[in-house]
């Protein structure tokens, strides 16, 4: 088999543009697969942390309720469009199936929805921040 060091490339600066961690390719039997190693970053409990020069949000909260997670890798916004009213704000009540935000993924806009009725208690995203693939977005209580 010959390696397609194009499509590596490709691939490669995928990661960079999407800050990605790990991104697969399968075309037929031909799979690929790149990854870049991180540094952990060290978070104290219930706060935020500057990484950087980047703000990254303690989403491994303990807290009870509903999570409402990511479906997909890509970038979350939580307004339609930029200067719009954001889908919800904390203390909204939501009904399952309610667009809660968005995360653009290959220039696609795909609608996060409310996986059961409640309240938002916590918004565990800002707007324009990559986010990864079941990371939770939301927390309903």
């Amino acid at each position: 088999m010959k390696i397609d060091k194009k499509l590596i490339k490709e691939l490669v600066e995928n990661l960079k543009e999407f800050n990605l961690t790990e991104l697969e390719y399968q075309d037929g039997p031909t799979k690929i697969k790149v990854s870049k190693s991180v540094k952990p970053v060290e978070q104290s409990k219930g706060s935020a942390v500057v990484a950087q020069n980047k703000t990254v949000l303690n989403t491994n909260t303990n807290e009870e309720g509903v999570r409402v997670k990511s479906p997909i890798i890509g970038t979350a916004y939580l307004a339609p469009e930029p200067g719009a009213k954001s889908f919800v704000k904390i203390g909204d009540k939501v009904k399952k199936g309610q667009t809660v935000m968005i995360v653009e993924a290959m220039k696609t806009m795909n609608h996060v929805p409310s996986t059961s009725d409640g309240e938002v208690k916590k918004i565990l995203v800002e707007d324009g921040q990559p986010v990864e693939f079941g990371q939770t977005l939301v927390l309903l209580k």
